[in-house]
């Protein structure tokens, strides 16, 4: 049985051989500049987030400059769940099919009370898409083939530049941009910004610089994260156990990632002693309690986390935007921080070009506010209930908890009721400014203005989700489209040829035109739409109407 004991005379790169130095420092003309060199986009931080916003605004033509502290991916697993949306964004920025083959596929769950099964789910039970539910793959190995998808992006003509071991030490806004102020293993420089975006993570250095702070909640509860390196034969799902045989009273979640590394949650409570808990001894106690003294594993990674549902009052600060985890923060539990900051950058991409594009208003960042501020709030309210069936505050809270686990085994109404972390689904832009208000009687929910676009198979390797994403698109089926404005690609298929097309576009209705937005999110949809209709919901979703 391996463990943490005799690492210490190796070297973090030998360690974690994922966190080499993928973006290593070197010396930047900037730096011998007379004068501080100005970009179009800064990008403070080289995570999941950083990464994907730069590698979209390079595809779009946009200047990107990435700078981080560190030269590569940091240690262990963190963010391990990445959802189905965040899969077709990576898809459509070049990277999806590497991080799909190296990752652990799993669309089913199954969740536990003391020994006993309280109910299974499965969260993609229809076929026709080309990404799974979710895929376990660890954040060094996101961030490193966004880091190749960059290189292959930059080989083709596109102007990104990741720069490591470039700290920010200070900033000023000055009026139609910011001065940065860096430090390096050569000394400090300055720079400008058009547009400056935090994506500095949880303790974002940038948010503290300018004195702003989180509204919400701190949960009091502790767990203690344990990367486990075993060869199992369990199947390849979620497992969640409320009150375990080898925990009483707390919870604990199992997940397989790649190369045999085994992700195990153990709930701790509020009053720990953490230097104890992460004592390597004490946490093979622990795992053995789980898995039985006879289980041969080593361990890979630990560490503690707390549960916070939190966010900035605003994301937008004049041309300073936070996007991730500097701009909001959940607890583990739904798989909804990563992927909500990959969708963060998914949605202000596009308009950053626009507007530097001088296709867009100025005016369109603020409904970056409006929709991911939506997107928060939504993902904290669903956090917060987890968090609140999973660890309960008060006797009669848990005495309601443990009724439902109880009628969940045998009563399918009770197992919605059921929270072991609803999982992470992307947000529908419901209220956005940029939404035209839906014109298509009898269309189906999941394709409402304001959602993100079901994927459909059309043929062998071809998906709906394929032929979008570029710009704006819009989708004819079975209608006569308009005369087409500027900027807008038409995109005609047969329905009655597809049957999820038609179930997932059509509905009851008989016809369908549907007007896309470069982040495969619908803006609008008619049965029947002029030219002037099509024009004034494209104003209307590029910030155009006053």
């Amino acid at each position: 049985m391996g463990g943490l004991a005799g690492l210490g005379a190796m070297g973090w790169q030998d360690r974690y051989p994922l966190s080499q130095r993928l973006y290593p420092y070197a010396r930047s003309p900037d730096q011998d500049a007379a004068r501080p060199v100005r970009h179009p986009v800064v990008i403070i931080g080289a995570g999941p987030v950083g990464l994907a916003l730069a590698l979209d605004l390079g595809l779009r033509g946009v200047p990107a400059l990435v700078l981080d502290d560190h030269e590569g991916a940091g240690q262990g697993s963190r963010a391990i769940c990445f959802a189905k949306r965040t899969l077709e964004i990576a898809h459509r920025l070049g990277c999806g099919a590497d991080m799909l083959a190296k990752g652990v596929v799993w669309n089913r769950g199954r969740v536990f009370h003391d020994r006993d099964e309280v109910y299974a789910f499965d969260l993609l039970p229809e076929d026709g898409h080309r990404h799974p539910a979710f895929i376990n793959l660890q954040q060094p190995w996101f961030e490193r083939f966004l880091v190749e998808g960059i290189d292959r992006a930059r080989s083709q003509g596109a102007q990104i530049e990741i720069r490591g071991r470039n700290r920010l030490t200070g900033m000023a806004a000055t009026g139609d941009g910011v001065m940065l102020h860096l430090d390096t293993p050569d000394g400090p420089y300055g720079l400008q910004a058009d547009w400056l975006i935090a994506c500095d993570g949880a303790r974002s250095p940038l948010r503290e610089m300018m004195g702003l702070g989180f509204e919400g909640r701190v949960f009091e509860d502790n767990f203690l994260i344990a990367d486990v390196k075993m060869t199992a034969d369990f199947p390849t799902e979620r497992w969640f156990w409320f009150e375990p045989w080898f925990r009483s009273g707390a919870s604990a979640l199992l997940h397989k990632q790649p190369d045999n590394i085994w992700r195990i949650d153990f709930q701790l409570g509020w009053n720990i002693d953490r230097k104890a808990e992460l004592d390597p001894a004490r946490i093979r106690k622990r795992i053995d309690q789980m898995l039985g003294p006879d289980v041969e594993y080593e361990l890979d990674w630990t560490s503690i986390y707390t549960f916070q549902c939190r966010r900035m009052e605003r994301f937008r600060h004049g041309r300073v935007i936070f996007a991730g985890d500097a701009a909001h923060q959940v607890s583990p539990f739904g798989a909804r921080g990563a992927n909500s900051g990959v969708q963060d950058a998914d949605n202000l991409g596009w308009k950053l070009a626009a507007v530097l594009q001088g296709q867009a208003p100025e005016r369109l960042i603020d409904s970056y506010d409006a929709e991911r501020l939506h997107a928060a709030d939504e993902n904290i309210r669903n956090s917060t209930r987890s968090t609140d069936f999973i660890t309960p505050k008060t006797a009669q809270s848990r005495l309601f908890r443990d009724a439902v686990l109880q009628l969940a085994r045998h009563a399918p109404f009770a197992r919605p009721m059921v929270n072991s972390g609803r999982l992470s689904l992307p947000s529908v832009h419901d209220a956005s400014p940029l939404t035209t208000p839906d014109a298509l009687p009898g269309g189906p929910a999941r394709s409402r203005p304001g959602a993100p676009c079901p994927d459909v198979r059309l043929g062998d390797g071809d998906y709906l989700l394929d032929h979008l994403g570029r710009g704006f698109t819009l989708l004819v089926l079975g209608a006569t489209p308009p005369a087409l404005p500027d900027g807008v690609a038409v995109l005609t298929l047969d329905a009655a040829a597809n049957p999820d097309l038609r179930d997932r576009y059509l509905g009851q209705a008989q016809r369908a035109l549907y007007l896309i937005r470069p982040d495969q999110h619908v803006a609008a949809r008619w049965a029947a739409c002029d030219a002037g209709k099509l024009a004034r919901a494209m104003d209307r979703a590029m910030g155009q109407e006053a």
